[in-house]
């Protein structure tokens, strides 16, 4: 299971044993079409000519910024139809084959671009992460990661009917490889009380894009997910 599906999953069980999940949830809005046309405008189909002739840099820049443009205009991912999650896949597949670094969990030195800082997620694939059917994540869905302490943390807020409550996960890194790490998760939080993870809550996180903006990341349930650095 991914570190994010495990957060929604476990924490989730947790709000049910204490309470929190007693009010009833916020109806979404669901896609408009001027959002559609948003989506239209902001994501130009990429030319033939701009890979035969651009730079890997030039096309590593219009690539994110295409990846970007449809993960707003889909609200993460949460109301991309398929058509929008297969020209994701599409997307994340042709910046995945122009990496520009090759271990990023391999840290030495004044190594750049490095994986350790905060990290915001833009869009997923995972319907678990996204509360559909559950309850709405209010602003940004963060994780944490420091190879130096090989830790990690994923952070979020989710609104119970009129009750917005912050929750998290802490977690052990053991890296497989340059950029294959599996994950142990240690403690969760929601709001003010914690809990030890239980023993099984496991899972893998494969990092197959990484540049000073952008990370790109395999879950071990197939699920894709685009993140960008926080200053």
């Amino acid at each position: 299971m991914s570190p994010y599906s495990v957060l929604v999953n476990a924490i989730f069980i947790c709000s049910i044993i204490h309470q929190a999940a007693s009010f009833s949830p916020v109806p979404r809005q669901s896609a408009s079409s001027s959002t559609t046309a948003r989506y239209a405008i902001a994501l130009p189909e990429l030319s033939l000519s701009m890979y035969l002739f651009a730079s890997p840099a030039a096309r590593r820049s219009q690539l994110k910024r295409d990846i970007l443009a449809l993960a707003s205009a889909t609200e993460r991912g949460l109301i991309a139809t398929d058509e929008q999650k297969r020209e994701m896949e599409v997307l994340f597949a042709r910046l995945e084959a122009l990496n520009p670094t090759r271990d990023p969990l391999v840290e030495g030195g004044n190594k750049k671009p490095s994986v350790n800082g905060d990290w915001s997620l833009d869009y997923t694939t995972s319907d678990s992460i996204l509360g559909k059917g559950g309850f709405p994540r209010i602003g940004p869905i963060i994780q944490s990661i420091d190879t130096t302490t090989l830790s990690a943390k994923n952070s979020e807020v989710v609104r119970y009917g009129i009750v917005d409550v912050p929750r998290s996960v802490t977690a052990e890194l053991s890296p497989v490889n340059g950029k294959l790490t599996n994950v142990k998760f240690k403690k969760f939080m929601l709001g003010p009380i914690g809990f030890d993870a239980p023993e099984t809550f496991r899972g893998s996180l494969d990092i197959t894009y990484l540049d000073e903006e952008m990370r790109l990341t395999r879950g071990d349930k197939g699920n894709i997910f685009v993140l960008t650095r926080l200053p």
